[in-house]
């Protein structure tokens, strides 16, 4: 069996194209978008990884508050430019938030994070009640 994505909107190109453009004028409409998030669990934790090129660490703000983690970014630029009497300037704005909900099994005091080629990863350690127990055997009398 296969998930396919189905799409309600009859004529949907018609109705992208009447919907997206900037009708006096202007730039197209400007899209916001979040980072990709995976996230995957072993046996002792879970892994976190956003794909979010072209920062620095410093651009991040992340907070841990009743076991919400939340990861924001915003950077602000500035470009210009000056040929033969001619001035270009132009400004860039980028923001994004994201909220995660961390299950009570996770250990919050002992959360790593690292932001290396464009990936913001965070280790989220499980508590040592929530590791899984060895086997055991169990004599019968």
């Amino acid at each position: 069996m296969s998930l396919v994505k189905r799409n309600n909107v009859m004529f949907p190109s018609l109705m992208n194209e009447i919907l997206r453009p900037d009708w006096f004028g202007g730039v197209d409409n400007f899209k916001q978008s979040v980072p990709a998030a995976n996230v995957k669990e072993t046996e002792s934790e879970y892994v976190l990884e956003l794909a979010i090129p072209g920062r620095k660490k410093e651009d991040f703000n992340v907070e841990i508050d009743n076991e919400i983690l939340t990861i924001s970014s915003e950077v602000k630029s500035e470009e210009n430019k000056e040929d033969d009497g001619y001035t270009r300037r132009e400004f860039t704005f980028s923001s994004f938030k994201r909220v995660f909900s961390l299950p009570e099994t996770i250990s919050l005091d002992k959360i790593n994070a690292t932001y290396e080629d464009g990936i913001l990863k965070f280790i989220l350690p499980k508590k040592e009640e929530a590791l899984p127990k060895p086997k055991r055997l169990i004599e019968i009398a």
